[in-house]
């Protein structure tokens, strides 16, 4: 008898130690999320049932929505898969996390490969007019004039949002002889990559020298359609527009104009406002428009470096320690 009480005194301290995270996600992630550490305990939920886990639960992991956060008495962290976190900070109600003490972790820096990939090859694409050759394939034509490829090299690229998406861009527009422009809030040490850094109240200084603007910036409310009508009529006759990171940054209606003045060379959006792009919307009419549905963050490695960030996060909630890739929910990144 004595042996099982002390047993059992022994094993309630472990057990209080024990943090509960919720995850929106499917059992093989869970599975592998339980796996991390003895000290969690790693529970699915869905719509359905989320409202019943959530009061004594100390983590989550996905979007969160506002009456989840007041049902979460206990949360102190959120960890959301995206790096944009503009849908549970500033939309429908998100002033219930952002005044919250609860800390938001995000996936930034980790779909930034692909993404830059993405927005480099939309560049690639209209500057070296491999969209109208794929076009004559259909129709079986061989026609190599007239032929207007244009060389990266030497002109200048305006980076706008030089995060983790950002820095990507412009190593790999640097590798392609190209002038990077950066415009962040932020201040970043010195990157070789990078030829100038300006603020955002700078901008309609620096789109003028764009040969490429890039929108990578988040939707916040400080960058919110902050590349709007005028600054697409800055822009210098037969340059390119490339959007990767949230339509929510740039106007639709002015990057059109531009379209249909025949000021840019062509546009290439991977991000659009309103999203999905509905039948009908005139952009897309533009042959030098190219529009990929929201899929620049996929490819065949992505959602191992996701979860990798996920499970360094568990480790150091369990331990204690900082957690990575915290948002600054005032900002909005």
């Amino acid at each position: 008898m004595r042996r099982l009480v002390l047993f059992t005194l022994l094993a309630i301290p472990l057990s209080a130690q024990t943090k509960k995270i919720l995850v929106a996600g499917d059992a093989k992630l869970v599975a592998d999320l339980q796996s991390v550490t003895t000290k969690v305990h790693v529970v699915a939920v869905t719509p359905a049932t989320v409202m019943k886990e959530i009061p004594d639960a100390d983590a989550y992991i996905g979007n969160i929505r506002p009456e989840e956060v007041r049902a979460g008495k206990n949360l102190k962290w959120v960890q959301i898969m995206s790096a944009g976190a503009e849908n549970v900070l500033f939309k429908s109600g998100g002033n219930d996390l952002r005044d919250s003490n609860i800390v938001l972790t995000n996936n930034r820096i980790v779909q930034g490969i692909e993404i830059a990939d993405h927005a480099m090859a939309m560049l690639l694409t209209l500057s070296r007019g491999i969209d109208k050759f794929i076009a004559n394939r259909q129709q079986e034509i061989w026609q190599a004039r007239p032929y207007h490829g244009i060389e990266l090299n030497g002109r200048t690229a305006v980076i706008i949002g030089v995060g983790g998406i950002g820095q990507q861009i412009a190593l790999r527009a640097w590798a392609f002889g190209m002038n990077v422009i950066g415009v962040d809030p932020q201040d970043y040490p010195f990157t070789p990559f990078i030829k100038r850094m300006v603020k955002p109240d700078q901008l309609d200084e620096v789109v003028p020298e764009a040969d490429v603007v890039f929108i990578s910036a988040p939707d916040s409310p400080g960058s919110h359609k902050m590349f709007g009508t005028r600054e697409f009529s800055l822009m210098k006759k037969d340059s390119y527009f490339i959007a990767v990171s949230r339509g929510g940054v740039y106007d639709m209606p002015g990057l059109v104009k531009a379209l249909d003045e025949k000021r840019l060379a062509g546009a290439g959006v991977d991000v659009v406002d309103p999203e999905p792009l509905p039948k009908g919307h005139p952009l897309w009419k533009f042959d030098n428009a190219i529009i990929t549905p929201h899929i620049a963050g996929r490819s065949d490695k992505d959602n191992a470096r996701m979860v990798s960030t996920i499970k360094e996060n568990i480790s150091r909630f369990v331990d204690g320690k900082p957690l990575i890739n915290v948002v600054d929910k005032q900002r909005g990144f």
